[in-house]
């Protein structure tokens, strides 16, 4: 994840906020096409986990995986199969009429044309090959729960890829506000130094200065307008909606207690995500599917029995007897137990164990990896959540104190005791500290609601 998302923001907004800092419709689609309706986050995670893209084509993993593990099932029971051959013959130089007589009885009949029909049923069943056909069902029950597995890892990342847009449109939407009370203390300036222009006590080229600050303002509004255009754009991608769609999310009310709430433990919330997250659970099945991997691989080795079973009849216009006769005299059946054993093989099964075996040590480091990825993710949510939420606390005062340092302000040069520059720089330090403290809350609250999602609960 992007943790750096919100500096980057800051960059394309405004000048004064840069220098403050210093990115097919189905029917759930229908369902939220009502454009009167505003999302909630909730609304958001629950339309997307239907109708994510990604997260379809992991079902469609699963399914395969499943129907592997019917397969599996299936090897283990006996294999029959029935054929039948018919054919014509022609034996242009053969005599027709020619016959083989035995005690007064025409047996065969010689025809320059004849036809054979052959039918069987076989029937071949593995008793046993080393285990490998009951390990492989092992393994492909193994790989279907891997496959959910997946399939919930990418529910979670995506699940974090909302919240975290939805954070930033929450945290955009506010900046707007700002810039809007800037606007309107940027016009009653204006508006001010016109009567100043009036009355002699200003120059035209310093109320030139005061109606570039009720530009620039404005302009800040439309660009923050559409940076949160933008950031909607990127949240119904996620959600798969229609570019056609109105779009727009629930707004709550400003409540700066979220982001000075209680920040969980590290350790306590890596200790239970090693416990639930669904990509350590994934590993680990990993490592237990590759086991079972040098199992089969191993199998190789072993002789393999096999029980064999047929029964077949044919005809044939050479005979003159008739077709049920033939079917019921050429009738045979067998029953049979092969032994194969292997010998030599090319080192095929060598090379198939070492190969199974390293990729049971590769199973191992990938959970190495997902388990030290796990922990430096929570460890910079947390060091994010308490440094952060130590410069909301900081921000709110040097709001306090800006706010109470430009109103004076603004009086002094009502009165002519402050020139147009201090006044200029005063309300830019506002809006600086401003800026600074809806940054450092909304990625506050943006931190703390991952930590405990990462600790187990919904966001």
């Amino acid at each position: 994840m992007n943790k750096k998302y919100l500096f980057i923001l800051s960059l394309l907004l405004p000048p004064a906020m840069a220098n403050a800092q210093g990115n097919g419709q189905d029917m759930t689609t229908a369902k939220y096409a009502d454009t009167t309706k505003k999302w909630t986050l909730h609304d958001c995670i629950t339309h997307a986990l239907n109708n994510n893209i990604t997260l379809k084509k992991n079902q469609v993993t699963i399914l395969s995986s499943k129907e592997n593990v019917e397969q599996a099932k299936a090897a283990l029971l006996p294999s029959l199969s029935a054929s039948t051959n018919q054919s014509f013959g022609w034996r242009p130089w053969n005599e027709a009429g020619v016959s083989t007589v035995a005690n007064g009885t025409v047996v065969n009949k010689v025809s320059k044309t004849y036809y054979n029909g052959n039918y069987a049923l076989n029937a071949q069943w593995t008793l046993w090959n080393g285990n490998k056909n009951r390990n492989t069902l092992k393994q492909n029950k193994l790989e279907t729960e891997k496959a959910e597995l997946d399939s919930a890892t990418n529910a979670n990342m995506l699940k974090e890829q909302i919240a975290e847009l939805y954070v930033q449109i929450l945290y955009l939407n506010e900046a707007i506000e700002v810039n809007r009370q800037s606007l309107a203390t940027s016009k009653k300036n204006e508006e001010r130094g016109k009567m100043m222009v009036e009355v002699g006590k200003m120059s035209k080229a310093d109320l030139a200065q005061l109606t570039a600050q009720t530009k620039q303002d404005e302009y800040n509004i439309v660009n923050a307008q559409a940076q949160t255009e933008k950031a909607k754009m990127q949240l119904k991608q996620i959600l798969e909606l229609q570019g056609d769609i109105d779009f727009d999310i629930v707004i709550p009310e400003k409540n700066d207690q979220e982001a000075l709430a209680d920040i969980p433990a590290l350790q306590a919330v890596y200790e239970q995500a090693l416990a639930t997250r669904p990509e350590i659970a994934g590993s680990l099945l990993n490592i237990e599917s590759q086991k079972i991997g040098v199992k089969i691989a191993k199998a190789g080795k072993m002789p393999q029995i096999n029980m064999t079973g047929g029964m077949g009849t044919s005809t044939t216009s050479m005979n003159n007897h008739g077709g049920s006769y033939q079917l019921k005299t050429n009738f045979d059946a067998t029953l049979g137990l092969s032994l194969s054993l292997p010998i030599f093989d090319n080192r095929s099964t060598k090379t198939n164990v070492n190969k199974a075996r390293l990729a049971v040590i590769d199973a191992d480091l990938d959970l190495q990896d997902k388990r030290k990825t796990l922990y430096s993710t929570i460890e910079g949510y947390w060091i994010d959540a308490n440094t952060n939420q130590q410069k909301f606390k900081a921000a709110q005062a040097s709001v306090e104190s800006m706010q109470a340092s430009y109103d004076l302000l603004s009086e002094q040069f009502r009165l002519g005791l402050k020139n147009i520059v201090e006044l200029m720089t005063g309300k830019n330090n506002l809006v600086t500290a401003q800026q600074n403290m809806l940054q450092s809350k909304y990625m506050t609250i943006l931190d703390i609601q991952l930590l405990k999602f990462y600790k187990g609960e919904e966001i």
